[in-house]
């Protein structure tokens, strides 16, 4: 009888000792994250964003494999063909180091609100993936719309000087620099001279004109315009703008223009004629008075 005692108590004493060596092995690895790079920032609504987290505790042989996730939710994405996973082996970090590097690549909903976007992750040990104990945690994302839009139309168009102006308006709430416009070879422009033209800082609802050398034709004028955001990225839209030769034909500008040059010639020709027969009729004056003083 004691001798079943003393083999209940040895088995109940063994698997005591079993479930405390693993609580220890379990407790031995602590696994702590913090978010210590987002590129760009802002974050910007419709682009890519690049986070990376460190992992601490990682160095920890005692983790075993260490699962490390980003959860998809508005207004984050995954990058298509990168998972949302990532694992390591604790005690195999690079370098020798005591902690883990988990990058990853987002898309950033175009309909994202500025501000700060919490993007939520979880990670555990071998020990938490197998119990269901991974820890949750939340980081601070910040988006800002950087991008902005524009209105181009065609202001003016000088035929005598084959001089075509456009206007632009900065409709958008954020202020760009070194904004520059490009005319690339089209059927219904031919650009003479440079096809580029910078034009600066333009400021959020501010306006200002541009002018190339070319002949139009009617139809639509295809621009493209480059600038340089609050984070010195460069970015690029196209614009359309239509030409319609009828509003820069016969206006009162240009007929005015053509009266007073036709008034000018004509100045000019009765000035000509005056100066002539004022010349002719002095010449004959004195010619007239040579002769006569040779007379006497």
């Amino acid at each position: 009888m004691k001798g079943i005692i003393w083999g209940v108590f040895g088995f109940v004493l063994l698997i005591s000792l079993v479930f405390m060596i693993s609580n220890v092995s379990a407790d031995a690895c602590t696994l702590s994250t913090k978010l210590i790079n987002q590129d760009p920032y802002p974050a910007i609504p419709g682009e890519e964003v690049k986070v990376v987290f460190q992992v601490d505790g990682a160095g920890n042989p005692e983790c075993g494999q260490i699962t490390f996730e980003v959860i998809e939710k508005f207004p984050f994405s995954l990058v298509p063909g990168q998972g949302g996973t990532i694992t390591a082996q604790g005690g195999q970090v690079k370098d020798f180091k005591s902690f883990l590097l988990v990058p990853f690549k987002l898309i950033i909903n175009q309909d994202a609100l500025e501000g700060e976007d919490a993007l939520e992750v979880r990670f555990a040990s071998a020990q938490g993936v197998r119990t269901g104990s991974y820890t949750i945690k939340e980081f601070n994302i910040t988006v800002k719309d950087l991008k902005t839009d524009f209105e181009v139309s065609i202001k003016d168009y000088d035929k005598s000087t084959q001089t075509l102006t456009f206007e632009i308006l900065n409709t958008g709430k954020n202020d760009i620099g070194a904004l520059t416009v490009e005319i690339l070879k089209q059927e219904n422009i031919d650009v003479k001279g440079s096809n580029r033209n910078i034009i600066g800082s333009l400021d959020s609802n501010e306006d200002t004109t541009f002018s190339f050398e070319a002949v139009p034709k009617n139809g639509e004028i295809n621009l493209v315009l480059l600038y340089t955001d609050d984070i010195n990225e460069r970015r690029q839209l196209e614009k359309g703008v239509t030409y319609d030769s009828s509003y820069f034909t016969g206006r009162v500008k240009d007929q005015n223009g053509a009266g007073t040059k036709t008034y000018v010639i004509i100045l000019v020709v009765i000035a000509l004629v005056v100066w002539y027969f004022w010349r002719r009729n002095k010449k004959k004056k004195e010619r007239m008075k040579h002769r006569h003083h040779h007379s006497n």
